[in-house]
């Protein structure tokens, strides 16, 4: 029986391509994502690790969490701690680390290093390991900077030049004083590295005389260990955590590789399901395979093979092409993940050198892969073909779908799709938090549901076509016959193509539906011409928002001020704003009282009124950060949004409470409205500043349609290798159809149908199946796009439906264009039969 199986696969070797092909794209899709994900995750850990091989014990404030009536904050480094830190018994030296964002400007004021990867930080002197000059000398003084060498290369940099940078708004020009390498990671994979001396990045990052870590290096003959004890014993406990470099390293890798697995994750879900549609060609190829070799597979059973043998020689066929699926799917991995990495580097995302990873793991994945799902999909046929009589498929009685199983299909179909619109029907009327496994659950059951059911639905959805197929003539009449003659092969070609279409439309109609959403929510909540912030997302120096409000043209402007505070026991933070412009920035509904903003009168959300039971005229108790306290008064209640929310009061009462006050970002309207001359106003008064982004309405809404095009994009490429996979899955049919139709196609010839005829037939018999697959994954997507929908409704009160036409409409030419591109193989191969030849095949 082994033999024979490898027999039948040599002999079948051009009818199992495709599905060798299928099976390989899958595993080649896996396989590339784990070379992929651990070669960047391997080369960050390393590159980070150097990083930590100057810090043997790491001294970092303990945070003191919020208590009764008092706000949590984190203690302050001081000198006493670094020089107590530096005099302890096996310590060799301390040096005292501070930083934070720091926007470097190039040549042309454009940012260098990314919104997230520019930093700055503190240079400790000529003895400062971590970041040795190549040339210039240490900084002095505020006016001078040192920059890493690759950042200098970059935006052309030398010793001597003046730079443009800004750490929290206010512009700086440093002179460039010296260049240094460095094993920091974030500036080997792109980003950018600025260093002050002591005093002036104390200054800059809102640390006067204090430190964010102390980094003890240990003496000769002393552990990190031994070393933490000792600074354990001579430090308070109760205000500092000690932890080893090897520790933060181990720890800094967990990071690096729980950061990498939500990519993994999100890419082994899209290669799930390119798997998973191979597996409807695998189930199709095999099934086809054993009806066409009924006769042999009877003859097997009567000269003695047992059902399970018959059942174990399909299955070996499958190991086969399944093992040489799943080697040729790891090598095409090797290369993807290569690739990956360098598609990476050629839009600009470096990232630390480091060599390609390809572990044991993912090359017994992808064998496993490959073999356990081709195994899988083939059993179901295998087992079927061990189910035929002897006799009758001798006699040439081909085993057809007796009426009580078509019933029982249809039945378990009808109830697994309607437990799965009621599962999403239900899932829609809970809570975004509380209703995503209901929704995906049910979106299962739906999916399967429809699927057991698409024989039922391939007859009249298809005979819904007859009249534009009846203009083809005999040729549209043949393809409407062929393509229902069969509607298990039908359904499960027309399958695969639905569950990608399904949810690349489901996606397109969420994310066209939040779009609309969001720019609802910032037309209708905000009146101010331009919202200012960070580019990177951080806090904005007061001095922004002041300057902005001595700009000439500025009417009004106010900043948002965060601050933490207690009340009644629990955490609240509160939004400072300028109480006589707040108004007229934005035009939220107020639900009860005013929105009026001044003196002890605040103003707060919906939400919040409801937590703590207030409403307008409510007095409530406030504990600032200072630890004083003071009474204010609910003046109205409003409905807030993702963008303004919470407890607002005047920034006269809050700011007195702050040691360091920041702000979110500012709020300004214009004399001129949002006009190109008012923006080049602020950008002026701003210093022409790299960090700052000043945005009207229409450029907050171009970001967001930004960031979900590029989500719809990432979705459409990850989704397309299914759609390749369909499109392989609808070639094989076809091709295995007309094969198995070779005496019908001669007799057609025979009695006149000429080749173009014939070629006209399969193709239209190709577009139906890709149509029918088509209209059932677009039809499906509408539905799970307005369930997720009316989920995310909870969330998002200015969400409502928007369905993208104009993109379903060319999901549905993609669909036609698969099934007339997948059609022209097996056409031409019918076309060329000869008819003679052909008529005689069995």
């Amino acid at each position: 029986m082994f033999r024979t199986a490898l027999r039948n696969v040599l002999a079948h070797k051009a009818r199992l391509l495709m599905t060798v092909l299928a099976v390989m794209l899958g595993v080649a899709f896996v396989s590339g994502t784990l070379v992929f994900t651990n070669t960047i995750s391997d080369a960050y850990q390393k590159s980070s690790a150097k990083g930590f091989d100057h810090v043997d014990v790491a001294v970092r404030a303990e945070y003191q969490d919020s208590r009764g009536d008092k706000v949590g904050k984190t203690p302050e480094l001081t000198r006493a701690l670094l020089d107590k830190a530096g005099k302890v018994p096996g310590a060799a030296s301390a040096t005292g680390v501070v930083g934070g964002f720091t926007a470097v400007a190039d040549r042309d004021g454009k940012l260098v290093g990314g919104d997230w990867q520019s930093a700055g930080g503190n240079y400790w002197g000529t003895r400062d390991a971590r970041y040795p000059l190549v040339s210039g000398h240490a900084p002095h003084g505020e006016d001078e900077v040192l920059l890493d060498s690759r950042t200098a290369e970059r935006a052309g940099y030398k010793v001597g030049d003046t730079v443009r940078l800004s750490v929290d708004g206010p512009v700086l020009t440093p002179t460039v004083a010296g260049i240094f390498t460095t094993d920091d990671g974030n500036v080997a994979a792109g980003g950018s590295l600025a260093l002050f001396d002591t005093p002036t990045a104390q200054k800059l990052f809102g640390k006067k005389g204090a430190y964010d870590e102390i980094d003890v290096r240990a003496a000769a003959g002393t552990g990190q260990s031994a070393l933490k004890a000792e600074l354990d014993k001579a430090l308070p406990a109760h205000l500092v955590e000690t932890t080893t470099g090897r520790q933060l390293a181990d720890d800094q890798a967990r990071s690096i590789s729980a950061s990498m697995s939500g990519l993994k994750q999100t890419l082994l879900v899209f290669a799930g399901i390119a798997l998973f549609v191979g597996t409807f060609i695998i189930a199709n190829t095999f099934t086809m395979l054993v009806a066409q070799r009924t006769r042999e597979l009877a003859l097997m059973r009567a000269v003695g093979a047992s059902r399970r043998q018959v059942t174990r020689s399909v299955l070996i066929e499958a190991f086969a092409v399944g093992a040489v699926a799943g080697v040729t799917g790891l090598a095409a991995g090797v290369g993807i993940g290569a690739g990956l990495r360098a598609l990476l580097g050629s839009f600009g995302a470096s990232m630390p050198d480091g060599p390609l990873v390809i572990s044991p793991g993912t090359v017994a994945t992808a064998l496993a892969v490959g073999v356990c799902i081709t195994v899988l999909a083939a059993w179901l046929p295998g087992r079927r073909a061990a189910k035929i009589p002897p006799v009758a498929a001798m006699s040439s009685v081909h085993a057809k779908a007796t009426t009580k199983s078509l019933v029982l299909r249809n039945t378990l179909g009808a109830l697994f799709a309607a437990a799965g619109v009621a599962v999403v029907l239900t899932a829609t009327t809970m809570d975004a938090d509380t209703g995503q496994g209901t929704m995906a659950l049910g979106a299962v059951l739906l999916i399967v549901g429809v699927f057991v059911l698409t024989p039922l639905l391939s007859r009249p959805l298809i005979a819904a076509g007859a009249p534009v197929l009846r203009l083809f003539g005999v040729s549209g009449k043949l393809a409407r016959q062929n393509s229902v003659r069969n509607p298990r092969r039908t359904a499960a070609t027309a399958s695969a193509l639905m569950i990608g279409l399904t949810l690349i439309t489901g996606m397109t109609v969420m994310a066209g539906s939040l779009q609309t959403a969001i720019d609802k929510m910032a037309s209708s909540a905000v009146r101010a011409d331009y919202v200012v912030s960070m580019a990177n997302g951080s806090s904005l120096s007061p001095d922004v928002a002041a300057r902005i409000a001595a700009a000439d043209g500025v009417t009004e402007s106010s900043p948002l001020r965060n601050a933490e505070s207690r009340i009644d026991g629990k955490t609240e933070f509160l939004t400072g704003v300028d109480g006589a412009s707040i108004g007229k920035l934005t035009d939220l509904k107020v639900d009860d009282g005013s929105f009026t903003v001044g003196g002890t009168r605040a103003v707060v959300d919906e939400d919040r009124a409801k937590e703590y039971g207030w409403k307008a005229g409510s007095r409530f108790t406030v504990h600032f950060e200072d630890g004083r306290a003071r009474e204010l008064t609910v003046a109205g209640v409003y409905e807030g949004n993702d963008m303004i929310n919470g407890i607002m009061l005047d920034n006269k009462v809050l700011t007195p409470h702050l040691s360091d006050p920041s702000d979110m970002r500012v709020m300004v309207k214009t004399a001129d409205g949002a006009t190109a001359a008012a923006k080049d106003k602020l950008v002026k008064a701003l210093g022409v500043n790299p960090a700052i982004k000043i945005q009207d309405k229409r450029d907050i809404s171009n970001e967001i349609a930004k960031m979900f095009t590029l989500m719809l994009n990432m979705v459409y490429g990850l989704l397309g290798m299914a759609v390749i996979v369909a499109v392989l899955g609808v070639i094989n049919t076809l091709a295995m159809s007309v094969f198995e139709r070779s005496q019908e196609i001669g007799m057609l010839r025979a009695v006149g149908l000429d080749r173009k005829a014939v070629k006209r037939m399969v193709r239209l018999e190709s577009l139906v199946i890709s149509l029918f697959g088509g209209v059932l994954g677009i039809g499906l997507g509408v539905f799970f796009g307005w369930a997720a929908g009316q989920l995310l409704g909870t969330k998002l009160p200015t969400y409502e439906l928007v369905l993208p036409w104009g993109r379903m409409a060319v999901f549905l030419l993609l669909a036609g264009a698969v099934g007339v591109l997948a059609a022209l193989w097996p056409a031409r191969r019918a076309a060329r039969l000869n008819m003679l030849a052909a008529i005689k095949a069995e």
